[in-house]
């Protein structure tokens, strides 16, 4: 692939407004860049972002309809009725369930959970599960992480059977879209919701409902903190921003990852081969996300929260080898459709070039949909749906997963085809979606014109954004001890990418992987006498010019050495040769 470099070179009063920061920070002006780029300009705003604090968090009654939601849930224990926690299948929805119920336990016994069935039932609210909770004697039930878009049709049917809804979810809403007035919604991205900061997840918006029925009821916060590796977990595994309220929820979730973690992370942890390392979100996203995934892809998600909320170690131990059995049948699956996948476009490329990508097939499994949108997704930088055939008794229908590029709204770009739908929700990065099967081309032709409309050419073009353009001089321990303050690192607070120009192969770099596919560097560059290694995965076709003794630039993160203690290794993205330019 291909990358436009841009950087975009510091202003005199940025340099001087950097060195000012440095000096008070006592950091280097290099990342007194950083805390600009971030809009952090003052050091009482770079204290609050290097040492998040949980007094910082918001109130959770300005979110609209918390009281409402907090005196039913009152009531509702008051009463002594029957409770059950609901949510979707992912990790956020998982997480959620799991924060929620551990929660609540402490306080209620007459509680259960319940996630829908992906293959048997679908998502959101459905017809079976409200039959299940009336034959099971619920009367209240907290829904988490599914789109309103994708229960409001079952809400008059819980409602006719004598169950009331509680309704907690991050998922965009229509602002034209009518909310029920007598359903506690809790979504700060609904209008005339005053709620300050409208990027949590839906395990977040579960802890700040927790958090106000604490609050209402005089119970002390430390009930919630033994909760937070749940908020991480979902924070990072649902790709949301890592900014604010979340900054504070991830900081202090890892701290509980990597200290004391709940029973059933802990087992995952351990699965993972992480015990003993620092867990980051990267670990999060990579490792310990998939695996919670994994149930609900290949079977049912209420696995994972069974395993979630276990407390004892070695049955968690066991419950977490029988998840990490369903990954690797996942990866096979996963593997085999992508590459089914990526035939097809590539297939399609030679004959035109769309600025969007919808694939269909009837035979896919539609618990993997999601990851092989993400996969074409970064492969061709373009919007991508997957979508497969679902049949019920209603008919046939097409299940649909969307994701998107960087500054494209693919929620948007779906819901100017909602004639075509039966169902649709999510974000600008992410959706799903449902409509008969007969509508499917229709929709592709309808939804890829809405992207050749509305799409730039710089967001279907894959960009590296460079942060600073430093020497190997200036790559020190401290440096990395001082990036990693930055942490945790996510979407509006991405891992800083630098770039070094001209720099060498100081004559021991090689060829490695199984395939021979990645290069494992030792480099040097012309202001200073620092051999410093890196890794470039998935990039040998380099090799050669690296070689041949000519110079070269590289984007990269500075990492810490894992095999080398004390020593920092480069990650290196791209490489090409030095006469390029960086695009300003």
């Amino acid at each position: 692939m291909h990358f436009k470099w841009k950087y975009a070179t510091p202003t005199s009063e940025q340099d001087k407004l950097a060195n000012e920061l440095g000096e008070k920070m006592s950091i280097s002006p290099i990342l007194g860049q950083l805390l600009i780029h971030r809009g952090i300009t003052t050091e009482s705003a770079a204290k609050r972002f290097f040492r998040p604090q949980l007094s910082d968090l918001i109130n959770p009654f300005l979110m609209k309809d918390m009281d409402m939601a907090v005196d039913r849930l009152n009531d509702a224990m008051g009463r002594k009725e029957r409770i059950r926690v609901w949510g979707d299948y992912d990790v956020d929805g998982c997480t959620a369930v799991a924060l929620v119920y551990k929660f609540l336990q402490q306080f209620y016994s007459n509680i259960d959970y319940y996630i829908s069935d992906r293959y048997n039932e679908g998502y959101g609210l459905t017809k079976i599960g409200i039959d299940k909770a009336k034959v099971d004697g619920v009367k209240l039930i907290i829904i988490l992480d599914c789109s309103l878009k994708a229960i409001e049709s079952m809400l008059p049917y819980a409602k006719g059977l004598g169950i009331d809804i509680i309704v907690c979810d991050h998922h965009g809403i229509d602002p034209e879209e009518e909310v029920p007035e007598d359903v506690p919604v809790l979504n700060p991205l609904q209008a005339g919701d005053s709620y300050p900061f409208k990027y949590l997840c839906g395990c977040g918006v579960g802890f700040k409902f927790m958090q106000g029925f604490a609050k209402n009821n005089g119970i002390s916060f430390s009930h919630l903190i033994p909760l937070l590796d749940f908020c991480a977990v979902a924070i990072a595994a649902d790709i949301v921003p890592v900014t604010d309220e979340n900054r504070i929820l991830a900081f202090h979730g890892l701290k509980r990852l990597n200290q004391n973690p709940n029973v059933g992370l802990k087992a995952i942890i351990d699965i993972c081969g992480l015990n003993g390392r620092e867990i980051t979100m990267s670990d999060i996203i990579y490792k310990i996300g998939p695996r919670i995934n994994a149930s609900g892809r290949m079977e049912n998600g209420k696995k994972s929260v069974e395993l979630l909320v276990e407390k004892n170690y070695d049955t968690a131990l066991k419950m977490a080898r029988n998840i990490d059995l369903y990954n690797e049948q996942r990866k096979g699956i996963d593997k085999q459709m992508t590459k089914e996948a990526n035939d097809i476009v590539s297939r399609l490329d030679s004959q035109v070039h769309r600025s969007s990508i919808v694939l269909y097939n009837e035979k896919w499994k539609k618990g993997i949909i999601g990851i092989v949108a993400s996969r074409l997704t970064e492969i061709y930088t373009r919007p991508t749906i997957i979508i497969t055939k679902d049949t019920t008794k209603e008919g046939e229908f097409a299940i649909g997963s969307a994701r998107s590029v960087p500054g494209f709204d693919v929620y948007k770009a779906i819901k100017s085809c909602r004639d075509l739908m039966t169902s649709f929700g999510g974000h600008p990065y992410a959706a799903a979606l449902n409509m008969k099967w007969e509508n499917v081309k229709k929709f592709r032709d309808q939804f890829q014109k809405y992207v050749e409309e509305h799409i730039t050419p710089e967001q279907i073009e894959p960009i590296l954004n460079i942060e600073a353009v430093i020497d190997f001089k200036d790559i020190t321990r401290k440096l990395r001890c001082d990036l990693k303050k930055f942490s945790p690192f996510g979407p509006m607070n991405e891992k800083p990418l630098f770039c070094t120009i001209g720099v060498y192969d100081y004559g021991t770099s090689k060829v490695v992987g199984r395939n021979q596919e990645h290069i494992k560097l030792e480099l040097v560059d012309s202001k200073s006498s620092n051999v410093l290694n890196g890794i470039a995965f998935g990039q040998s076709a380099s090799a050669r010019y690296i070689k041949s003794k000519r110079s070269f630039d590289i984007a990269y993160t500075v990492e810490d050495n894992i095999f080398k203690h004390n020593q920092v290794q480069l990650q290196i993205e791209d490489i090409r040769p030095s006469a390029e330019e960086i695009q300003e």
